[in-house]
């Protein structure tokens, strides 16, 4: 056998039994799929479950895979052993129906024997004690000797989990040699010494348990597989645990880069490298899944492991972020498995960072506050105060666990509790709704009603009140639409009584909250007709959303999740899972990408089918919610969702789509909100009036500077006037010829400065050169005798190369080369 890298390791495996005519499956993302049942894929077979339970046609009856896993159970013991890690790979080979015991045996022994060149005498087999059949093929059709296969129970050889498919398991074991033995007499497989270690399990499912004892033989057998590929990967590079194997041995070493700090000089401090070698790793892949920091579910898992992350790099003695530079090692490392990293590098580096700052803000006053606790504690400490150290400074209860366990304290776990439960309730409450009952007055006769929403295809009805409950009435059968899944409840009226708002009771009716109920009685046959412009808003709102989510998912990557949405009819507002805020560029590309469908004329297709086919369609299904056997898809171009509410029967009478803006409104999560149709319309108009208003100022400003200019201009004139020395060249028939210059003046200043010679002198003609135009005047007396101002202007200028004219009296011209300026002033003595 050969040293083999991890890397190389994987793709060995995919390949060889792809070679058995196995399809090579792609890893399925950390968030499980149409899986509520767990908070993340901890097993290689967890996204198999639907072929192993007939509830899909598998794409192959043969399959592998390397499947990411998180497992969090043991976290309290990573880092302070070398055994224990949160993410890791498994490796499978799966037959659905299709081979069993004796190709499950052979394969697996010759991968390990011919591929990696295992040498035999270092590999024992396990099998169940009541499976001869298994012990008989490893040892007289693989060739297995007979004193290396050893016989467990029922406890460690047998796969089940309480009633359904299960049977038998044989496991290859590695012999690790007598060095890493326990050194006792016994020692032999099975033994919890370090020297054989359990690589593969091959499970053969082969009964169906009542969960009883009893078993019946299954028609379709099947083969799951299962192998670490670190535990593998050991093995090949003969190393000790997980942290020595190449991929995390490189990460760790970044790890001590940043930290300035040596792995296996200090034992307290290897402890904490890796602690975060670990949780780096976890949360990379993670959060390229998709999961985002919250304090529930999946979220509170990533949140608590990028904290205990951090607070381990403080206690190496670093304070600032620095988790995120780390993750360019893990992704580089992982990239030939799993290419999709590159391309969310930079989103996933900015997740963990803004995780960090926001961790790095409270970090000090919490740890204060528990150095406190601690120092006066004497055994315990109170939940109060780990509830406000998890409440106010954001610390995971887990972490304020290990921090006690360290300083052997315990806390207050009831009190704790207690709390939780009372945030919980008070969160409860505050969202509740307040309509006017108690749970009590919905009773079982209540639940009883059974009201028939017809509003997916009719607004105005004729109909029955079957119950009156203060101001809301319950329709037998009901046009309104009532608020849920996001959409807001429509209006309307019921006869001449107008309906404010439409709601589901906690028993799941349609409650139609009316202005006025006295003039109703059970029983009354009554017309119920919706607002129809205002849910024609509505839907227009709704569909566009759809758009929107399938055109975030596009322009931002597949890790967009819905965290939220609200449509009435004004506007659209769609909360997603995004660590950044979206550029100019990227909010145009998308709403260009929800305007295309919507000019093409799309037909909106809304059908009911089973689950299962919806999942093969590729519909968007809400994390969390909860679906019936048979589910409603809309479909809108390329968006195709699981959704009940109501929406345009054609993408173009969305009309138009326009995004008004983007927030963020909790860490990781983003909000756009958009209008359509008139909303669109409405927007433009308030943008004229705002433009046409700022037009209107502007124009003002503009009058009131273009006077102050001609002030200034005046002022600036005698200015010039006074310091400029007007020049007399010549005389003509008695009339005196004047010529000055004044540098920078304007036309204006050049005329108030020829009114004011015309003021103060007479029988003359003068020429005033400024900035860009001359100027000629020619007082009454000149203008008797003949003598033209636009003539000489004309002649002067045309030195320079400009051009002008104007009257007898007073004409301008412009200047066009202004160092000839000088010459063409000479020039009014040749032109009189």
């Amino acid at each position: 056998m050969k040293w083999t890298g991890l890397n190389e390791l994987r793709e060995s495996y995919l390949a060889f039994f792809e070679g058995k005519e196995h399809l090579r499956l792609q890893s399925a993302p950390l968030i499980p799929k149409d899986d509520n049942s767990i908070l993340l894929i901890n097993a290689g077979m967890t996204p198999l479950k639907k072929y192993f339970q007939g509830l899909e046609e598998p794409p192959q009856r043969r399959a592998a895979s390397c499947q990411k896993c998180i497992r969090t159970p043991d976290i309290e013991n990573v880092g302070f052993t070398s055994r224990h890690g949160t993410y890791f790979e498994m490796l499978g080979n799966f037959s659905f129906g299709d081979y069993f015991k004796k190709e499950a045996c052979a394969w697996a022994w010759e991968y390990f024997t011919k591929v990696l060149e295992i040498p035999e005498e270092l590999l024992w087999v396990s099998v169940f004690e009541e499976d001869d059949e298994a012990a008989e093929i490893w040892t007289k059709e693989v060739g297995v000797k007979p004193k290396r296969i050893v016989k467990f129970g029922k406890a460690d050889n047998f796969w089940e989990h309480g009633s359904g498919p299960c049977g038998p398991c044989s496991e290859i074991y590695f012999d690790r040699g007598a060095a890493h033995g326990c050194k006792e007499a016994g020692c032999k497989v099975g033994c919890d010494c370090d020297r054989y270690i359990e690589v593969w399990n091959l499970v053969f499912t082969q009964f169906d348990s009542d969960g009883k004892g009893n078993y019946t033989p299954l028609a379709s057998k099947n083969i799951d597989t299962g192998m670490g590929l670190e535990r593998l990967a050991c093995v090949m590079q003969g190393v000790d645990n997980l942290f020595e194997v190449d991929t995390m041995r490189n990460i760790m070493q970044k790890v001590c880069e940043i930290t300035a700090k040596t792995y296996k000089t200090n034992p307290k401090e290897d402890v904490s490298i890796r602690i975060i070698t670990d949780h780096i790793r976890s949360t990379v892949f993670m959060i390229g899944d998709g999961v985002l920091p919250s304090n529930e579910g999946r979220g509170y898992v990533l949140r608590r492991l990028l904290r205990r992350a951090a607070r381990h790099g403080r206690l190496l003695g670093y304070e600032k972020p620095f988790l995120y530079e780390v993750c360019d090692t893990v992704i580089d490392e992982n990239l030939s498995a799993y290419p999709e990293l590159s391309e969310k590098r930079g989103y996933i580096k900015n997740t963990i960072k803004t995780e960090e700052e926001s961790f790095a803000k409270t970090v000090e006053k919490g740890l204060e506050l528990l150095e406190q606790a601690i120092k006066a504690a004497s055994g315990t400490i109170d939940g109060e105060t780990v509830f406000k150290l998890h409440d106010t400074f954001g610390f995971p209860v887990d972490l304020t666990r290990e921090i006690l366990s360290e300083n052997n304290l315990t806390f207050s776990e009831a009190k704790f509790n207690e709390l939780m439960q009372i945030q919980k309730d008070t969160a409860r409450a505050n969202q509740a709704f307040k309509g006017g009952w108690d749970d009590g007055q919905f009773s079982l006769d209540n639940e009883q009603l059974t009201v028939e929403f017809v509003g997916y295809d009719t607004l105005q009805i004729t109909t029955k009140i079957l119950a009156i409950v203060n101001d809301f009435v319950i329709l037998e059968k009901s046009p309104f639409y009532a608020e849920s899944g996001g959409q807001v409840g429509d209006t309307g009226r019921i006869n001449e009584t107008d309906v404010i708002n439409t709601i589901k009771a906690p028993t799941g009716q349609m409650l139609c909250q009316c202005a006025d109920t006295n003039s109703f009685s059970v029983g009354q046959e009554v017309t119920a007709e919706v607002d129809a412009n205002r849910r024609s808003a509505i839907i227009r709102n709704h569909t566009a959303a759809h758009l929107l989510q399938e055109a975030l998912k596009r322009v931002l990557g597949d890790h967009v999740q819905q965290a939220g949405s609200y449509v009435d009819d004004e506007r659209c507002r769609f909360d997603f899972t995004h660590g950044q805020a979206l550029s100019p560029d990227l909010i145009e590309s998308i709403e260009e990408l929800v305007n295309i469908p919507v000019l093409q004329n799309y037909t909106v297709e809304i059908n009911e089918m089973s689950i299962d086919e919806a999942r093969k369609i590729g519909a968007i299904a809400l994390f969390g919610e909860k679906y019936g056997d048979t589910v409603r898809v809309v479909k809108a171009g390329d968006s195709v969702e699981l959704c009940g509410g109501c929406h345009v029967k054609n993408t173009a009478e969305v009309s138009l789509f326009k995004i008004i803006s983007e927030s963020s409104i909790a860490s990781g999560v983003r909000r756009i909100e958009a209008v359509t149709g008139l909303g669109v319309l409405e927007l433009l108009s308030s943008k004229q009036n705002e433009i046409n208003e700022a037009a209107e100022k502007i124009k003002q400003l503009n009058s009131a500077h273009s006077k102050e200019i001609a002030r200034l201009n005046s002022e600036i004139a005698k200015m010039q006037a006074q310091n400029s020395e007007i020049e007399e060249v010549g005389e003509k028939d008695g009339v005196k010829l004047l010529v000055m210059k004044l540098s920078g003046a304007n036309a204006d200043a050049l005329r108030q400065t020829g009114d004011k010679l015309k003021s103060e002198k007479a029988d003359f003609v003068a020429v005033l050169a400024g900035e860009s135009n001359f100027y000629c005047i020619c007082d009454k007396s000149a203008v008797a005798k003949g003598i033209n101002a636009g003539n000489i202007v004309r002649e002067i200028a045309a030195v320079t190369g400009g051009r002008g004219g104007g009257r007898p009296d007073s004409a301008m011209a412009g200047i066009g080369d202004a160092s000839k300026v000088d010459e063409a002033l000479a020039k009014l003595k040749t032109i009189m």
